[in-house]
């Protein structure tokens, strides 16, 4: 097995540890300020949003504990590493998101009925501006920390700010509406709708954390690569038993190749070396488990390449 360049492993380490710090930070002071809002506001949407956040600030904490774990080494007992702590930590945040967006229409139902005023409309306005520019800087750093290192915790996460901007964005509306218009309906109307963004959310979470949890198969162009980049080895005839599952950031790929049935063990060893070499720069995470066939000796029906 080809060993993962280290110094990119640890870079990537990094960055998500900060990442995970960052929003945790973000999270804190966004609960801090919106609590305040919602005391002198005594807006639903406004809670609505503190309730997001206080989300955030839970799966920031969880966060940094999945990443923690999913960055440990390989030991004796988990030979393939602790990468499945990430989607774990997602079906977490899923489940919590969806329950907080259930409260949330509760409330903001009740609140349909038996309406309440709400108060100091310009305080919770510039609060929310804040936390919009907040929210946008650290999903933007999100961004790049994703980009370059393809964590699920890191991905959730970045969802659950995107909707942040959504819900404040919707509370400025609502608030701006009850300050110009006097609607005093829109506060829990948007807040439902806040709701409803936060529950596709969470379908989003669980879904991509479940299939890493069931190994589902790599996504078909990435399989589709591998093919490619094994096949256009001058000296390998063909490949078979394709296999490939993720666990965080980590993935695993196993299958066979065929090989000419007259070249020394020795030559096998280095050609498949080759392949494995090819295979980790395109996918700098990957451990890769190749089979030697002679070729001919199975005869399987040969892997296309779309």
């Amino acid at each position: 097995m080809i060993a993962i360049d280290t110094r990119d492993a640890a870079t990537g380490a990094g960055l998500m540890r900060r990442a995970a710090l960052a929003s945790l930070g973000v999270s804190l002071f966004l609960v801090a300020i919106k609590t305040f809002a919602y005391f002198t506001s005594c807006s639903v949407s406004v809670l609505a949003s503190l309730a997001d956040s206080a989300l955030d600030l839970f799966t920031s904490v969880l966060n940094l504990v999945a990443i923690r774990s999913a960055l440990t080494p390989a030991d004796a007992e988990h030979r393939f590493g602790h990468g499945k702590a990430e989607p774990l930590a997602g079906l977490a945040q899923g489940a919590f998101i969806a329950g907080s967006a259930t409260f949330l229409i509760v409330q903001a139902g009740l609140r349909l009925f038996d309406p309440e005023p709400v108060e100091e409309e310009g305080t919770a306005l510039l609060i929310m501006g804040i936390s919009i520019a907040l929210a946008l800087g650290l999903v933007l750093y999100q961004r790049y920390v994703v980009n370059r290192t393809g964590s699920i915790a890191i991905g959730a996460d970045r969802m659950h700010y995107l909707g942040d901007i959504a819900t404040n964005a919707g509370v400025i509306l609502a608030l701006g509406l009850v300050w110009s218009l006097g609607w005093q309906a829109a506060d829990p109307i948007i807040a439902i709708v806040v709701a409803c963004v936060l529950i596709w959310s969470a379908w989003g979470v669980f879904r991509q954390s479940y299939d890493q949890l069931m190994d589902r198969e790599l996504p078909d162009a990435e399989r589709e690569k591998i093919i490619k980049i094994v096949l256009d080895h001058g000296e390998v005839r063909n490949m078979h038993d394709l296999r490939t599952r993720a666990a965080g950031v980590n993935a695993f790929i196993q299958f066979h190749v065929e090989l000419d049935p007259n070249i020394s063990l020795v030559r096998a060893h280095e050609l498949c070396d080759e392949v494995e070499r090819s295979l980790c720069a395109e996918f700098p995470h990957a451990e890769v488990i190749i089979h030697q066939d002679p070729a001919g000796y199975e005869m399987p029906p040969r892997l296309a390449v779309s």
